[in-house]
């Protein structure tokens, strides 16, 4: 039978991860019942609790994701239902219906992948699936929250006599207001609302003259509001079936309240199972922040955690954009209590809590952050004395407290009991404190208890190492600069660095000498071959941190080299093909070129086509079919090449800009003015014409076939007319 005290969860900051997980609840059942965690008493259902959470985790990585489970709270509405002859609002039916079709979603989509979800299915089938309640609920009330003018015959003519009536009421009053606006006995406003009632707003000097009921008037006096006489007939009217119509939404509310009451227990059912499912998705959304798993639950005795981290300390550190270091501890039969020992603020007892912390969530159905080749098994009981232990209330100082802490954990300790202490032995005498505690660690020993504790006290240093089944750990420090590494290493105690942490504050060294010799040598021998031991294990740490992080650079420079040469040849192949095209292009523009010269002199159509179409057959022999992946290789190539080519042009653009500028500095050679009957050419151009005209920017060029009009500054003078 697990049992373990509210101080342990205290001691363990477990309030802190319950607040987080109620905060992600989506419902205020949910909430409440998160905040109401605690340890399972017996494995099979604590098993049930973690497979759930977990396969609930495994939703978000796949594409079957759990359908919604919100819900509004019916509980107002269990208890009316729970009271004979008591009849609920139209409201309520809405909600009751909603609940019962998210139950029946949910029902039916873990019976469809049941391979996915085994353990969730199994809790889902516990629930029965009906749609009677939602039958019953959409034959009276539509969807939105309103009675349907069918719910039944009585009502269905009631409404109809209404809408009837309401007509009459509409077209009197608008005869009326029709007849005394055209009379100017109406305000600007002609009409308003009073008591719910359609009024005219009458002046109050012409209120004798509009026969109908006064209903009120204006806050100044000067509107009087009267319903007209004829519309009064129709208002009562009116109201006598709206008061008939009330009557018999009751009576339908009554009736349907009867026919929904023999589900009561089903409602109340429906309502646990979709707030067990707030808290399931909540865990599993809590593990996702955290990267919490289930680690193997064995029946050895035996816990490894490896790569461990405190998930509440993970969460801070994670806002502020700031390292957690991970731990690995491990406690099994041959190990079964470790003494931490080291300097403070080294990371002692965050260790401690966090293999506490853990393995309590864990035995509360919740995944942990640990790597996934870890593995623990169940404790009964979880005792801690950790932190401030004065006990204001009973008027105890903190030794006696801890003694009586202690005297608890001799009655409760056995092998299926974890125990952690910090700063274990200290409220007392150092010498007489540090027996007792030596005492009371060999009794736990003897009682095959698994623990940890964390100390500065040499003695318990000493017995761990002589006790087979104990042993030492220690936080690494670094030796130069004293600052912790966060870093535990099991099988060696750990140096206080007392006085080196002395020196670094600015203690004199002489002040440092004389406290040493106060104390006994063979204390100061140990505790400085301890630092001695702890600085070679803190160099030798930095190394192989260092030849790991030169290894991993070594690997992804070579996959860098690699993956430039591969780039480099691809583009080597690719301006290849570019420049073959390119010279291709040039060789047919060549000889198209000298084609037009050849036609120009002797005019020979004929000859030109058959010129043309020797060039074309010759060029569509040499092409092959090129295959759809081929083609779009070649233009993702060609893409790539024309980006670089863009790059290379901008460059040469450049380059004659500057040549440009540096020409505008040289004086220019005084330009030909071009006259009539001058030989010309384009700039861009091979053939040379003659001017015939010239009319103002402009020139006409005959080139012999044809004329042009030119632009003169595009011209370039060639000869002057022979």
């Amino acid at each position: 039978m697990i049992s373990i005290t509210e101080k342990t969860l205290q001691d363990l900051q477990f309030p802190t991860v319950l607040n987080t997980i109620s905060a992600i609840c989506n419902t205020d059942i949910g909430k409440q019942k998160a905040l109401e965690i605690t340890p399972f008493k017996d494995k099979e259902t604590l098993m049930e609790a973690l497979m759930q959470t977990s396969e609930y985790l495994s939703s978000f990585q796949n594409n079957n994701a759990i359908p919604n489970h919100g819900f509004e709270t019916i509980s107002h509405e269990l208890k009316f239902l729970a009271i004979e002859n008591s009849f609920l609002e139209v409201g309520s039916f809405r909600k009751i219906a909603n609940i019962s079709e998210t139950v029946n979603t949910q029902l039916q989509y873990f019976k469809k992948f049941d391979d996915y979800y085994p353990t969730l299915n199994r809790k889902a089938s516990e629930v029965q699936l009906t749609k009677e309640i939602i039958r019953y609920i959409d034959e009276v009330v539509d969807k939105y929250g309103e009675i349907k003018d069918n719910a039944s015959p009585d009502l269905l003519n009631i409404r109809r006599d209404m809408n009837v009536v309401r007509g009459k009421v509409n077209q009197s009053f608008g005869m009326a207001l029709t007849h005394y606006n055209s009379m100017n006995y109406l305000d600007e406003i002609r009409e308003s609302f009073v008591q719910n009632r359609r009024v005219l707003a009458v002046l109050a000097m012409y209120r004798r003259k509009v026969k109908g009921s006064i209903l009120g008037s204006s806050k100044t006096g000067s509107i009087a509001y009267i319903e007209p006489e004829a519309t009064l007939q129709y208002s009562r009217e009116l109201s006598n079936l709206e008061y008939e119509e009330k009557e018999e939404i009751t009576r339908i509310l009554k009736q349907l309240t009867d026919a929904i009451r023999p589900y009561l227990e089903l409602l109340i059912q429906y309502q646990e199972f979709l707030s067990d499912m707030d808290v399931i998705a909540a865990k599993a959304k809590y593990a996702s922040r955290i990267n919490g798993i289930l680690p193997t639950i064995t029946d050895d005795r035996r816990l490894y955690f490896r790569d461990a981290f405190h998930p509440i300390l993970y969460l801070t550190n994670k806002q502020k954009n700031e390292i957690t270091h991970p731990q690995t501890i491990e406690l099994n039969q041959e190990k079964r209590i470790i003494v931490i020992s080291g300097p403070n603020a080294g990371g002692k007892t965050i260790s401690l809590k966090t293999v506490g912390l853990l393995q309590l969530m864990l035995q509360s159905g919740m995944l942990i952050p640990v790597h996934e080749r870890s593995e623990t098994f169940l404790f009964d009981r979880i005792l801690t004395d950790i932190g401030d232990n004065q006990s204001i209330e009973n008027h105890l100082s903190t030794y006696s407290y801890r003694l009586k802490n202690m005297n608890y954990f001799l009655k409760k300790c056995n092998k299926k009991t974890m125990f952690l202490i910090d700063e274990f032995g200290t409220g007392s005498d150092p010498e007489l404190g540090g027996a007792l505690a030596e005492i009371f660690l060999e009794e736990f020993y003897h009682r095959e208890a698994f623990g940890i504790i964390t100390t500065h006290y040499s003695n318990l240093k000493i017995l761990a190492n002589e006790l087979p089944f104990a042993m030492n750990a220690n936080m690494l420090f670094d030796e130069k600069t004293l600052e912790p590494m966060y870093k535990l290493v099991l099988g060696q105690a750990g140096s206080s660095f007392t006085f080196e942490v002395a020196q670094k504050n600015g203690i004199p060294f002489g002040l440092i000498n004389r406290a040493k010799k106060k104390i006994e040598v063979g204390k100061v021998r140990f505790d400085k071959t301890i630092a001695t031991l702890q600085k070679e294990r803190s160099k030798l740490e930095k190394t192989s941190i260092t030849l790991k992080e030169e290894e991993t650079k070594a690997r992804e420079e070579s996959k860098k080299m690699e993956n430039i040469n591969v780039k480099i040849k691809q583009k080597l192949e690719s301006y290849q093909e570019l420049y073959d095209a390119n010279q291709k292009l040039i060789y047919i523009g060549q000889k198209v070129d000298d084609l037009t010269d050849k036609y120009v002199n002797n005019k020979n159509k004929k000859e030109l086509i058959g010129e043309l179409l020797k060039i074309v057959e010759i060029e569509s022999s040499k092409r092959k079919k090129a295959t759809v992946k081929e083609v779009k290789a070649k233009e993702i190539q060609q893409k790539q090449i024309i980006q670089e080519v863009e790059v290379k042009v901008e460059e040469i653009r450049k380059e004659k800009k500057e040549k440009k500028v540096k020409a505008a500095l040289v004086p220019e050679k005084p330009k030909h003015i071009l006259k009539v009957g001058d030989r010309v050419r384009m700039h861009d151009g091979r053939s040379v014409g003659s001017i015939d005209k010239i009319e103002k920017n402009k020139a006409v060029v005959n080139y012999g076939i044809f004329t042009s009009t030119v632009s003169l500054e595009s011209l370039e003078f060639v000869e002057v007319k022979k």
